[in-house]
């Protein structure tokens, strides 16, 4: 009875520990190819960080392509869960998406310009632009036109002016404020006149 009633908490820790080992693991990946070159990170060095085998990462990943696309799916679950703003308040986008490209923007326009060479960044930078282009078109219901070519249009300015390379220019080469480059992305979206078309 006794040994019968601890096999659940036994199987129930050990999936824990698992999750523990997997999230480990998807944290120093992310954490070294935030800095690193896809390809002057190996999975030893993965190992190193997260305090594993490389032979447990093989039985929980596979190779290193496959880790990287686990990264990607991880990483934009994080963003999903941590980029709330009410629909239509243009301040709250702005300074959700800062919250996002202050923490992740430097790794994110790194992986960018490894998208032509290294698959599972594309895969994952494709991922990221639905995922994106999904939020805008609900926190923008309320200033796009109902569809058609006027509607894509529409989304398109927004796309651009929320952009994560804009706020690299802002911040990294033009070295404005947050404050400064916040204001700056809100005056964009708010001179978008989603009326307007080419294609009226």
């Amino acid at each position: 009875m006794q040994t019968g009633s601890r096999r659940p908490y036994r199987m129930g820790a050990r999936a824990a520990a698992v999750e523990a080992t997997r999230t480990r693991v998807l944290e120093a990946a992310a954490g070294l190819w935030m800095r690193h070159w896809y390809d002057d990170v190996t999975l030893q060095h993965v190992a190193d960080a997260a305090g594993v085998s490389v032979q447990t990462i093989v039985n929980r990943f596979g190779g290193k392509e496959e880790l990287a696309d686990a990264v990607a799916d991880w990483l934009a679950a994080r963003i999903s869960d941590t980029r709330q703003a009410p629909a239509g308040d243009v301040a709250a986008i702005v300074a959700a998406l800062f919250d996002d490209y202050e923490r992740d923007g430097d790794a994110v326009t790194l992986w960018i310009a490894q998208v032509d060479r290294v698959p599972a960044i594309g895969r994952a930078a494709a991922h990221a632009r639905a995922q994106h282009r999904a939020w805008l078109e609900r926190v923008f219901a309320d200033r796009l036109p109902d569809g058609g070519p006027a509607r894509e249009h529409a989304l398109n300015l927004h796309y651009a002016a929320t952009d994560v390379c804009l706020w690299k220019l802002w911040r990294r080469d033009l070295g404005l404020a947050r404050a400064d480059a916040e204001r700056a992305m809100r005056d964009l979206l708010t001179s978008i006149d989603p009326r307007k078309s080419d294609h009226e």
